[in-house]
Formats: structure tokens, C-alpha cells, sequence
């Protein structure tokens, strides 16, 4: 039987490498919201997501998503059913690379020299779901995010890295779409909680027992 994960996986390492050596599809799919606003190629929302700058930028975001799909996708089967729980599974993945660069978009559609790309918002929002689905790890001390070099609960690492993107986007002070990472969380968040009943008192039991034991 054939693995999404593993499939959007491939399609993203391949179409990034071949952008590498190839200036024409990068220019042609990379976000670039100046020309999308007079060309109107919205088309650049998603196919942004297939394109990384670098190595480190493609691995870091694949292994994310590796690590966190297959639960998320599991439990939307589970929930659904198969191929129903696989079209969600998208819609979460593929929706989150969409939403999280509008804001992005909005903000930059008159700056002609601005250009995003990467699967981050999508990554972001899968990471989310899962934290919503399974805040808590009950099996040790937490999980391992690099470059945290120490375990830390899912729930947790979630508040801290959804205050970081919130800063980071406010201040500016680099070339990394920190709004992406922040509006893809959230889409992923507020999507869960539509699609699997019972999720966000879930969590708050989750939580609130972990605090207070």
C-alpha cells in the first residue's frame, strides 16, 4: 500500500533539487506576492511549498513532517475513514502551506523585492495537530526538537514556539517567514478542532493533569 508521507515527501526533495539547477521553475513557483498581485498567479501559494533554499532548509522540514504525520494521518482514518481521512490529512498539509502565507501576501503585495519559500506553514500545521491530538507524552520525559537539547513536553513546546514565531514575525530581524510558521500552526490548530470532535477538552484534561500531578 502507498504512504502519503512518503510520497509528498519525495515529490517536495525532488522538486526542490531540480529548482536548484533549474532558475526558470524557480522563478516560475517561488511566492512572490508583487507579481502575484498584478499577474494574479495564486497558483505560487502552493507550489512554493515544493521549493526549499538549501539542503538544511528541506531536511530540517521533512523530518519534522516525517515524524509527525503518520499519527495525525492515522487518526484522521480512524476518525473518518481511509480515503476520507487522507483527503482531510491533505487539506491540513496542503491548506496549511496555502493560509499561512496569506498574511504574508497581504503584507508584502507591494514590496517588489520580497519572495518566500519553503513547506514550513504546512509542516507547522501537522506539528499542531498533533500536539492538540497527543499533548502530553506519556512514555518519558517528552520529545526531542532539535535544537532543544533537552526533552520537553509536546503541549509546551507548542505555547513556546508559538510565542516565538509571534515575536520573531513582529521584529523582522531576519530572512525567515516566522508568519508562516505562526498562521500555519494556527490553521492546524483550529482544523483539528473542527474535524475531530472532543479534541480541545482533551487537551485541557491532558494538560491540566500533567501540571497537577
Amino acid at each position: 500500500m502507498f504512504n502519503p508521507v512518503l510520497i509528498l515527501i519525495g515529490l517536495t526533495v525532488a522538486i526542490s533539487a531540480y529548482a536548484w539547477s533549474n532558475r526558470d521553475l524557480l522563478e516560475a513557483w517561488i511566492m512572490e506576492p508583487y507579481v502575484m498581485a498584478r499577474n494574479g498567479q495564486w497558483y505560487r501559494l502552493l507550489t512554493s511549498g515544493f521549493l526549499h533554499a538549501d539542503w538544511s532548509h528541506l531536511l530540517f522540514n521533512m523530518f519534522a513532517f516525517y515524524s509527525f504525520s503518520p499519527i495525525v494521518l492515522s487518526t484522521l482514518a480512524q476518525a473518518y475513514e481511509p480515503g476520507a481521512g487522507l483527503g482531510l490529512f491533505l487539506l491540513l498539509y496542503l491548506g496549511g502551506i496555502v493560509v499561512s502565507d496569506l498574511p504574508t501576501y497581504f503584507q508584502h503585495r507591494d514590496d517588489r523585492g520580497y519572495r518566500s519559500l519553503g513547506a514550513s506553514g504546512g509542516v507547522a500545521s501537522v506539528l499542531f495537530a498533533s500536539i492538540l491530538l497527543f499533548p502530553v507524552n506519556t512514555n518519558g520525559g517528552g520529545i526531542i526538537i532539535f535544537p532543544l537539547p533537552v526533552p520537553i513536553q509536546p503541549f509546551l513546546f507548542g505555547f513556546l514556539y508559538l510565542a516565538y514565531s509571534y515575536y520573531m514575525g513582529r521584529r523582522r530581524a531576519d530572512n525567515v517567514n516566522h508568519d508562516a510558521h505562526f498562521y500555519g500552526a494556527l490553521y492546524g490548530v483550529l482544523l483539528i478542532i473542527a474535524l475531530v470532535p472532543g479534541v480541545l477538552p482533551h487537551f485541557v484534561q491532558q494538560v491540566s493533569a500533567y501540571i497537577h500531578k
